[in-house]
């Protein structure tokens, strides 16, 4: 009979104690929460320039190179955030605590990789462009929701043990919910 694989299920910790401290120890962690706000505004404003030409056709440069730069800086995260599941988990993606967020961040990626196929092929006109970024930022909006929803159970995780380890709360008590299996 066949043995099922380890998952990452509700209760086990997002972090072992190896992985924090790799966690902790790395540059990359630096990288990825100075990209992480950076990526959030250059979004913001993209939104904006991306609904003003869709509602007055004005616009549609800024908007354009407010899509690419948001593409690229996705790009960067992406690459950077790779390398940074290598150091912590010994993956380079799909590491179980992340694996739910990383399948999601390969449609984020499709989406943004789409628009600047069409834009550079022009196989859809401007407004098409623009509708085809705001798909892909509704899917951004999601993942990077999963990866807050994540990290802040990571948090709460961390608070347990310690208010544990200073002889708080059991350790043993169920931790807040941190995603799905990774298998």
């Amino acid at each position: 009979m066949r043995q099922r694989p380890a998952r990452h299920d509700r209760y086990q910790p997002l972090y072992t104690p190896a992985e924090r401290e790799r966690r902790d120890k790395t540059s990359w962690t630096l990288v990825q929460g100075v990209l992480a706000p950076v990526q959030f505004l250059v979004f913001l404003v993209s939104l904006v320039l991306v609904l003003r030409y869709l509602v007055t056709g004005g616009g549609e440069l800024a908007a354009t190179v407010s899509v690419v730069v948001k593409t690229l800086i996705l790009y960067a995260i992406m690459i950077t955030g790779s390398i940074w599941e290598k150091v912590v988990f010994g993956k380079w993606l799909f590491a179980r605590p992340f694996f739910w967020e990383d399948v999601f961040s390969m449609l984020v990626l499709a989406l943004h990789t789409a628009y600047l196929v069409v834009l550079f092929t022009g196989w859809l006109d401007v407004r098409g462009q623009m509708l085809l970024a705001l798909a892909a930022y509704a899917a951004y909006v999601i993942n990077a929701t999963q990866f807050l929803l994540k990290l802040r159970a990571a948090r709460l995780q961390q608070e347990r043990a310690d208010a544990a380890a200073a002889g708080g709360t059991p350790a043993e008590a169920p931790a807040p919910a941190v995603g799905g299996s990774a298998e």
